[in-house]
């Protein structure tokens, strides 16, 4: 058989993860390795701080006890040495210390002095450029273990582990290996016992020498300049090796001490030397190249990317605090305004507003919910009519509304083009200047189109914001957007409101003047918030905006997680391109300028860079609590959490809601925190990589009945769909 006459095998295609999501994946996971990777070098969980009582000594030979502090069990060796008479050795502990250690390299420098740096892996690791500066300034560097351990407790494995790393980090700092090491918590030679002895021989056997020393500053215990100094001088010209710290906490006394006790012994005839100075011996220090110079290189870019990062978390930690305070103190302050200002007796709009409205319901294949909407709006308190824009819908929705046979209930017909295209043909189609908006899959309290166009007494008002509630609160997920509604959405609109300034009239419920939409040609497609492009527009050409928080509409909210991304990716993204839009707000003058310059910024801070930022509460709460200090670190998220708690209550007290699903509240901030951050940031990443998002259909399920002055009754119904809608 020929190649042509064989039967072709179907081509599979590979689906390649998109580069919305691909990138915030990367950026998610690069961050939690640099997190964990802090965590590691500066982790409280890899510290063990127990120290070994002292123990006997039967197994220590005496040569070691009666030797020097210098002590060599290479290669089977057990021997030890001495440092010559009128030769010290300084030796400094737990570096390098970014604050202390270049004070006291500077000392030595004055005093042409070399010394000993016995240096911890995790401060060499954070601190490279310290150690380059020793070892380029002529001193020594040896190790003292990774994490400070008290080495007699931990596992040849551990203590293998210990060693690596430390050397990898000084090879990555200065190049460099060293043979010399200080166990942590060491004292004199005559304090070697049964316990510290076999690690002793151990760490020999790992070609290291261990130095201990036989003059101890104590400058620890910042006993005073002068007590250092008289403890670290040696007697009668002997020559020793001097335990001094520049690490672990304030050692200011240690810097003066050594500025006066350097000169007074040099004037005495004492030299100042590294150990194999001291020793006549080859340098501690061999040189690295190739393979393991890269390595030490390596480890140290990656902690020093893990630190910046972390910082640069720690600044928006910060930032995220001062917002979320901020907007907090803010809501309850103004929201207690805005209550106070719409019951007053006196409070009025202006003379009622009696006169009909025309009501438009864009609806796109929702033949689940439209008939519930219509009906809603037909017991209304306020004379209504209703224009239904069937924006090309397969399912039947225009026959549905028209099969009803309703008074005052008109269909219109159109091609799929979109909802904001859709609600120009109603605008072009309505009778009244009083043009109430809604979605084909909420509905209206008796009361509400009555409640939302009352601030029209106001000939100031161009356009007011009703309260859009959810309907299906039993889910889970319906519960927290449930709370996301009333102490987010509504808490904020009363503040917006105050400061007039209010960003967007929800799509489930506002109302607007036909003759302030008209100069701008209605509701704009530029972006895919048209809710938010118009209410800033009718705020840059001089129009109130208010919120009318008795106008209830029922509204049905996504009910899984994949829906709920859908929606909130799209608001995410049409927020900021409204954001972009009117940007030239900010240099403007009059009320462009005055939005500009107050509604954009508050909009920017707390709708697009807090829910960014939020996350980084739960972060820090995970590090804190796997890396610590736990208790700090949950008493703090705590406190946070409370804070939340009073402002959802008071939102809920305003609301005349039932407190009860604020039992959700902690899960809802953690878990939601994490979904608004992904969607954030896949905006952002959307709009920087020029990406093109398209208008999704949610899935309905008709769950949401008549609503007669209360919470709509609920029916059961199919889940079903389409996700068609035009590009936006």
């Amino acid at each position: 058989m020929s190649d042509r006459s064989r039967p072709r095998r179907p081509r599979t295609r590979r689906r390649r993860l998109p580069l919305r999501y691909l990138l915030p994946s990367l950026l998610l996971v690069a961050v939690m390795v640099m997190l964990m990777l802090r965590g590691y070098v500066h982790s409280e969980i890899l510290a063990d701080h127990r120290v070994r009582p002292e123990a006997g000594t039967r197994h220590v030979p005496d040569k070691i006890l009666d030797g020097g502090p210098v002590i060599d069990t290479r290669g089977g060796r057990e021997s030890s040495h001495s440092v010559d008479r009128h030769n010290l050795v300084l030796t400094f502990d737990d570096g390098p210390d970014p604050e202390w250690t270049p004070k006291v390299l500077d000392v030595l420098k004055k005093h042409h002095a070399h010394a000993v740096f016995f240096v911890t892996g995790t401060m060499a690791s954070r601190h490279p450029g310290l150690v380059r500066r020793m070892v380029a300034e002529g001193h020594e560097v040896g190790l003292h273990t990774f994490n400070h351990p008290d080495l007699s407790y931990q596992s040849t494995k551990r203590i293998d582990w210990e060693l690596s790393q430390s050397q990898l980090a000084l090879e990555g700092a200065a190049g460099v290996r060293t043979s010399l090491f200080r166990p942590p918590y060491s004292s004199f030679a005559d304090a070697m016992d049964d316990a510290s002895w076999p690690v002793t021989k151990y760490i020999g056997s790992r070609g290291y020498i261990t130095v201990v020393n036989n003059t101890d500053s104590e400058d620890w215990k910042r006993p005073g300049v002068d007590e250092i100094i008289r403890r670290a001088t040696p007697h009668d010209g002997k020559g020793a090796i001097v335990l001094m710290h520049d690490s672990g906490g304030n050692r200011a006394q240690t810097v003066a001490a050594l500025d006066r006790f350097l000169p007074t012994l040099q004037g005495d005839g004492y030299k100042f030397r590294n150990l194999t100075e001291a020793l006549g011996t080859p340098s501690a220090h061999t040189p690295v190249s190739g393979l393991e110079l890269w390595k030490g290189r390596a480890w140290v870019y990656a902690v020093q990317a893990s630190e910046n990062i972390t910082s640069v978390m720690v600044a928006g930690l910060a930032v995220i605090g001062v917002l979320v305070m901020g907007r907090f103190g803010l809501m309850l302050l103004l929201s207690a305004l805005h209550a106070r200002r719409v019951r007053r007796r006196d409070f009025a709009w202006g003379p009622p507003v009696t006169e009909p409205v025309t009501v438009l319901v864009p609806a796109y294949n929702e033949a689940k919910c439209i008939e519930n909407t219509v009906r809603s709006l037909m017991a209304s308190e306020h004379p209504v009519e209703v224009i239904v824009i069937d924006d090309g819908s397969t399912d039947g929705t225009a026959r549905i509304v028209e099969n009803l046979r309703l008074p005052n209930v008109r269909v219109v017909r159109q091609h799929n083009a979109g909802k904001p295209a859709a609600l120009n043909r109603g605008l072009a189609n309505a009778r009244y200047d009083l043009v109430v908006m809604m979605d084909g899959d909420t509905v209206f309290e008796p009361a509400t189109v009555r409640e939302l166009v009352q601030p029209f007494g106001d000939p100031r008002v161009g356009a007011v914001a009703g309260n859009a509630k959810v309907g299906n609160r039993d889910s889970l997920i319906g519960a927290w957007q449930h709370i996301e509604y009333v102490m987010g959405f509504n808490l904020d609109r009363r503040m917006y409101d105050v400061l007039r300034c209010m960003p967007t009239i929800p799509g489930a419920v506002g109302a607007f003047r036909r003759s302030a939409l008209e100069p701008f040609g209605g509701m704009s497609d530029d972006t895919l918030a048209e809710d938010t492009d118009v209410t800033m527009a009718l705020h840059r050409a001089g129009w109130r905006v208010v919120y009318a928080e008795k106008a209830r509409a029922w509204t049905e909210a996504p009910e899984s997680v994949q829906q709920l991304w859908s929606q909130r990716y799209r608001w995410s993204y049409g927020t900021m391109q409204a954001i972009w839009k009117h940007r030239r707000a900010v240099i403007e003058r009059g009320p462009s300028g005055r939005f500009g310059r107050v509604g954009l910024p508050l909009v920017s801070l707390f709708m697009v860079l807090a829910p960014l930022l939020a996350p980084l509460i739960d972060v820090f709460l995970l590090y804190g609590v796997v890396f610590g200090p736990t208790e700090k670190t949950v008493v703090a998220w705590l406190g946070v959490l409370a804070i939340q708690a009073v402002c959802a209550a008071y939102a809920f007290r305003l609301d005349k809601e039932r407190m009860t699903h604020l039992i959700s509240l902690p899960l809802q901030q953690i878990l939601y925190r994490q979904l608004m951050y992904v969607v954030l940031l896949q905006s952002w990443i959307t709009a920087l990589t020029g990406g093109r998002l398209r208008w999704q259909k949610l899935r309905r399920t008709g769950a949401l009945g008549s609503a007669p002055g209360g919470l709509p009754q609920q029916r059961a119904a199919s889940v079903t769909g389409d996700d068609r809608r035009p590009v936006a």
